[in-house]
């Protein structure tokens, strides 16, 4: 039953439209200093709205901070920490996980749905697959193209094999396809409030793009040299065994044309969708869900000046752009204050006039009053990955305080300490500095304290050897 908590005379709550991007980087918009991509609408909405320079995702990859910005918890208070189907061991063994969403998590599209709210996913679920752990199990009221897949089955171009979606005309492009159903609710969607929670699969893999885009990128990377530069460094060979014995492979720079194409076909949507809800009331929230692919699986991308990317604890891995937009309300500007994906379901439900739930959004912290320009202050960030990645991260936890990050790696205890104030490459490890010595343990008992009370597993000692191929 739909319960409305709002009283008479509290004013009509806005629509709420979240656009969350799946492997997007930090630098992969203009606005966020991309050198490459073109991104002009996503590059307006940030000067109409608030640009966070500082935004997290909860985790490094993907099923992890979905099921934290559903929940408002951090994923290893979930139990959702790896992406779904994932399993790696290295030195380490892995640590289990739950394969879905637990429907015990009274999830935001559930709060939003009994405060009066029409709710709708059209796009990635990754959240398990099963009917009773699909969207409609978590209080969607329509799903559209969310399975237990992280990515497009058959690929971007129709048939794309996702039972949730029709296949459309032969050649009809996902990122697009995604952006009409959304654009029929919002126009289809009457005088109720709604939620529409837009997971674009792009710009995860497969890396495909129209090739009109594809061809405009390729011209471009010709005409500033980029085609002759040196491309890709390659590193260690990847601690986890399964990818032996592969080399982790870094991208020096943004120069792929198909994935520069993916960016401007997703920004040109998002300019679609605008237009759909121009001159309403509505939020509109714009983010990814973990950093650019850049160390492996063809490293599409680069984060730079942020170091590594998806799989890996450091800022390229788990600093995402964050756009946030509400006409009249939300005054335009730039901040650099921390926030991550559990705040926003908090945020959401101050901003729908509804009543908080601090059992349920347990680490979120409303972020509402530093976007109408009222103090505020988040407090420290955690994160914990105990698993190794596709793309050559190891098991670690990190925490952020002001300007300080400490991360801890599991496989040898050492902990590495970054002002990123001054090093936002994470170049300059503090942690043996006696200086910084007292820092240091007190970040690093508290990313213990917080292990305890979030109840996360650490990975035991693997004790079998590695075998070479």
């Amino acid at each position: 039953m739909v319960t409305d908590a709002r009283s008479p005379e509290s004013p009509a709550p806005p629509n709420i439209v979240l656009v969350l991007v799946d492997d997007l980087g930090w630098a992969d918009l203009d606005c966020y200093g991309s050198s490459f991509y073109e991104t002009p609408v996503l590059d307006r909405l940030a000067t109409q709205g608030v640009r966070f320079t500082d935004a997290y995702a909860a985790a490094p990859v993907c099923s992890p901070t979905r099921a934290s910005l559903l929940s408002g918890k951090y994923p290893a208070r979930v139990g959702v920490t790896q992406y779904i189907g994932g399993h790696a061991v290295g030195k380490l063994q892995d640590v289990p996980y739950f394969a879905c969403l637990p429907t015990s998590e009274y999830s935001l599209p559930r709060a939003l749905r009994d405060g009066g709210y029409q709710t709708w996913n059209v796009g990635k679920w990754h959240l398990g697959s099963t009917p009773h752990t699909l969207p409609e199990a978590h209080g969607f009221d329509i799903n559209i193209g969310g399975t237990g897949k992280g990515q497009p089955p058959q690929g971007y171009f129709s048939p794309y094999g996702l039972h949730t979606l029709p296949d459309g005309p032969d050649g009809e492009y996902l990122t697009d396809r995604l952006t009409d159903e959304a654009i029929g609710l919002i126009e289809g969607a009457g005088d109720r409030p709604y939620f529409l929670h837009l997971a674009h699969y792009a710009v995860h893999t497969p890396i495909q793009a129209p090739a009109e885009l594809v061809a405009k990128y390729q011209a471009k990377a010709a005409r500033l040299g980029l085609d002759r530069c040196e491309t890709f460094a390659d590193g260690e060979q990847h601690p986890a065994w399964h990818k032996q014995p592969e080399r982790v492979r870094r991208r020096l720079l943004q120069s792929d044309p198909t994935y520069a194409a993916m960016v401007e076909n997703l920004d040109t949507n998002i300019g679609r969708l605008l237009a759909a809800v121009e001159g309403t009331n509505t939020i509109v929230i714009f983010t990814s869900d973990n950093g650019g692919l850049a160390t492996a699986e063809g490293s599409p991308t680069c984060n730079a000046p942020l170091a590594e990317g998806k799989g890996w604890t450091y800022d390229g891995g788990l600093r995402v752009p964050l756009l946030v937009h509400w006409p009249e309300v939300v005054t335009p500007g730039v901040t650099t204050e921390p926030t991550t994906t559990p705040d926003l379901y908090p945020t959401l439900l101050e901003a729908a006039g509804l009543p908080a739930h601090p059992e349920q959004h347990t680490d979120g912290v409303s972020i509402l009053p530093l976007l109408r320009g009222e103090p505020f202050e988040r407090g420290p960030i955690h994160w914990h990955y105990p698993h190794y990645a596709n793309q050559g991260g190891t098991p670690s936890a990190a925490v952020r305080e002001g300007p300080w990050k400490l991360v801890e790696f599991f496989e040898d205890d050492r902990v590495e300490l970054y002002n990123l104030d001054s090093d936002i490459s994470e170049r300059h490890d503090l942690a043996h500095l006696p200086e910084h010595a007292a820092l240091r343990d007190r970040l690093r008992t508290q990313v213990h304290h917080m292990r305890e009370d979030m109840g996360a597993l650490v990975p035991a000692p693997n004790p079998r050897a590695r075998v070479d191929a």
